[in-house]
């Protein structure tokens, strides 16, 4: 093993793995589910992303976030931790050749969350508001988890013996950190976190489809005034913009990762107006959706020919 600092190899085997493997985005995925990272050698984005419960540890540079309408920096040095399925835009706002930007994420699983929650006794108030998104320092005992799962990325047969061990010992240290009553309040929900997190499934579910806010409400037993007001509190987003959030990523993803033509994957995604998509991918993403179905760098055009091409195309239903 490497004499250099835990923090220091695992920044050099990140970076290493990186190199090989990242995609255009410079996020690159591993054999070891539940394990990700990224490397990026100059400023970029915006990125909109789904994210799942996880910690992303930012090794080097700097990365802001926006949730909603709150945006929150993050440096080297400190954690992430994500606590529900949240629409991220994320920018990176430091990063060189030298010193590329450097993150590592690990999927959190709240069913391990509340096996090691109910074994392990919490002194500590659980706050009144609980936040989805919180940072913390990096903590050396979670540093030293991130590094044994990049270990098994070289060891395929170990994951199935090791990563179990591993991923308990984090949920460990993540519970004792300064945001551990929140995550294991989020864990165990009640209430109306309980019944925003059933909301939030039945969209990740069925974003394809058209969901009426008052059938959300009726699922989460709320008036629709207090399920929009619960929902933004937990997502920073009303429920609809929720949606659309997940139908333009997975559209990009099939676009980008699969080559899907624009057209196919504004229907594919739910979509029934083509010219609908290709405005709101634009207004989100800064780009008509074709540049990233062909791979091309933006033009400073109109996207006008784009929008009649796709509102030419057959109208297709859910």
């Amino acid at each position: 093993m490497s004499k250099l600092p835990v923090l220091e190899r695992l920044k050099e085997s990140v970076r290493r793995y990186a190199d090989q493997h990242s995609n255009a985005d410079g996020l690159a995925i591993t054999p070891v589910p539940g394990l990700r990272m990224m490397r990026v050698y100059k400023p970029s984005g915006p990125i909109r992303s789904m994210y799942r419960p996880l910690v992303c540890l930012v090794l080097q540079g700097a990365k802001q976030m926006t949730v909603g309408r709150t945006a929150r920096t993050f440096t080297a040095g400190q954690a992430v931790i994500v606590a529900v399925d949240l629409p991220v835009i994320g920018r990176i706002v430091e990063a060189t050749r030298s010193q590329p930007y450097l993150a590592v994420a690990i999927e959190v699983d709240m069913t391990i969350m509340q096996l090691i929650a109910s074994q392990v006794a919490e002194t500590r108030p659980t706050p009144e508001k609980l936040s989805p998104l919180a940072i913390e320092q990096l903590d050396d005992d979670i540093v030293l988890c991130a590094e044994r799962l990049m270990r098994l990325v070289d060891e395929p047969d170990a994951v199935p013996v090791l990563r179990p061990a591993v991923l308990q010992e984090l949920h460990y240290w993540l519970l004792k950190s300064r945001y551990g009553p929140s995550l294991r309040a989020l864990s165990f929900p009640q209430g109306n976190t309980q019944r925003i997190l059933v909301a939030i499934e039945i969209i990740r579910k069925d974003f394809r489809k058209p969901i009426a806010v008052e059938e959300l409400a009726a699922a989460a037993n709320m008036s629709p005034s207090a399920f929009h007001r619960h929902f933004r509190a937990v997502t920073s987003l009303s429920p609809l913009q929720f949606q659309k959030q997940l139908r333009l990523i997975e559209a990009r993803r099939l676009m980008l990762n699969e080559r899907v033509t624009a057209r196919r994957a504004a229907f594919q995604v739910g979509y029934e107006s083509a010219s609908q998509f290709t405005r709101e991918y634009h207004r989100t993403f800064g780009a008509p959706p074709r540049t990233h179905a062909t791979g091309k760098k933006p033009k400073k055009r109109s996207t006008t020919g784009v929008t009649r091409r796709l509102s030419s195309a057959r109208q297709l239903g859910d």
